[in-house]
């Protein structure tokens, strides 16, 4: 079974009930990537962490920085590989088409990360394992437990665009079903997350994934899992591009690596060790000295994953592709991928400060989830009736958030989760502070 361009790339959106029509000037999928841009998740993203926490250096990657750097990449993989398979596509479709949904998807592909990045998630999981807080899952099924104790970025991310942003649970940013199917990177749920912890829809979205997967043609691997979409692949490879080269280059700029450190790397990723540039000896900046690289090793690497996707098409067209292309494409990126990761887990996550301020982020979110889930809980137990004056007023808070006492408990903690991972990191410290009595 293979799945088939035309319906991977049909013009139908989540939550419309008919095809809108194409406006002058714009495509649908050139709609999505408006609808994202404008959409004030993408626009949070401004003020939440890549890599370091609360930087106060203006240089450092924040996550909307890192996203619109990836859409980048993203654009060019697809318009790429478009070319290359315009002969399958549909008689309508170019390669600019599939370059703008790659592009779409890798914008939106952070859209869900809390505050604090992958250190908020973490901190969002550890805190509902807590053994002191096991009362307040007592009445959740095994599945809605396991989302709440595995919370996921990706997840979020598709609960955003698909249910909060613009039409609250009425489709949400009404993107696409390509946008969406390329976003997806794990298109699965909790139950089917392994050790990683890795998924992309939570039990509230499984019915919107497995319309998605029909509508799409994906291959269905069993019940609330499918195969991905094929362009998910340049998603993915956009994203390791960036976080391969740009973490390093924010690392020079913190002063926790030097130039010469990472110059060895660069040089295995641009294809070509023995190179040398006269800026090299020069007086130039670090900054100057790296961007004079990272433009040749991104040339290199994204003709190494197109490489890598014609070299597999016929497996991901099956769903039967299990790798990743930046590893399966040329030697010398991936050995440089793999030289970049070790050196950033070696010199650049045990940073001193980004530890303190990763430690700090457990607490903030910890006050968070402490105040905003029992006001929840409570509101759900006593059914709106005699609620404190405090957890009146924490439920106030969350404003559109704000779930009724009649809304299923899961759900509602899922809505606490919105308001919380939804905060910028600035705002998740002013608020933890207020709430804490800590001003």
């Amino acid at each position: 079974m293979e799945m088939q361009w035309q319906k991977l790339l049909t013009t139908k959106r989540y939550g419309h009930a008919e095809v809108t029509e194409d406006e002058f000037g714009r495509s649908h999928f050139h709609k999505d990537q408006d609808r994202i841009i404008f959409s004030s998740a993408f626009r949070r993203l401004g003020r939440k962490t890549q890599v370091h926490p609360m930087s106060l250096n203006d240089h450092i990657h924040t996550r909307l920085t890192h996203s619109i750097e990836v859409g980048s990449l993203g654009r060019t993989l697809g318009i790429r590989v478009g070319e290359l398979i315009q002969d399958q596509l549909p008689e309508w479709a170019t390669a600019y088409d599939i370059g703008m949904i790659v592009q779409s998807a890798c914008l939106a592909h952070d859209i869900g990360n809390p505050p604090f990045g992958h250190a908020g998630e973490y901190a969002i999981r550890d805190w509902f394992k807590r053994q002191e807080n096991s009362a307040l899952l007592e009445n959740l099924s095994d599945s809605e437990r396991l989302d709440l104790m595995t919370f996921e970025g990706n997840a979020q991310g598709f609960r955003v665009v698909t249910r909060i942003e613009n039409h609250l649970f009425d489709g949400g940013l009404r993107l696409t079903y390509p946008t969406l199917g390329a976003l997806l990177k794990y298109p699965w749920s909790a139950d089917y997350s392994g050790d990683k912890g890795k998924f992309s829809a939570y039990q509230t979205e499984v019915e919107i994934l497995n319309k998605l997967g029909k509508e799409l043609g994906l291959i269905e691997k069993s019940e609330g899992c499918w195969c991905r979409h094929p362009l998910t692949y340049l998603m993915e490879a956009a994203d390791d591009i960036c976080y391969a080269i740009l973490d390093l280059e924010d690392a020079i700029e913190l002063n926790i690596l030097t130039f010469d450190e990472i110059k060895p790397i660069l040089l295995t990723l641009c294809g070509d060790t023995s190179y040398e540039a006269e800026i090299f000896t020069s007086q130039a900046s670090a900054r100057r000295k790296i961007s004079a690289l990272r433009g040749m090793a991104m040339k290199h690497m994204v003709s190494s994953a197109v490489q890598a996707y014609m070299d597999n098409q016929y497996l991901i067209m099956r769903g039967e592709y299990t790798g990743e292309l930046l590893a399966d494409g040329d030697p010398g990126v991936r050995d440089g991928l793999y030289q970049a990761k070790k050196l950033a887990r070696e010199k650049v996550f045990p940073d001193t400060r980004k530890t303190e301020l990763e430690v700090g982020a457990y607490t903030t979110l910890g006050v968070l989830l402490e105040a905003f889930c029992h006001a929840v809980h409570d509101n759900y137990k006593l059914q709106g009736e005699g609620l404190s004056y405090r957890s009146d007023r924490i439920i106030s808070l969350m404003g559109i958030h704000a779930p009724s006492p009649k809304l299923p408990l899961y759900k509602a903690y899922m809505r606490a989760l919105d308001f919380i991972s939804g905060m910028t990191d600035n705002y998740a410290t002013y608020l933890a502070r207020q709430i804490g009595g800590l001003s």
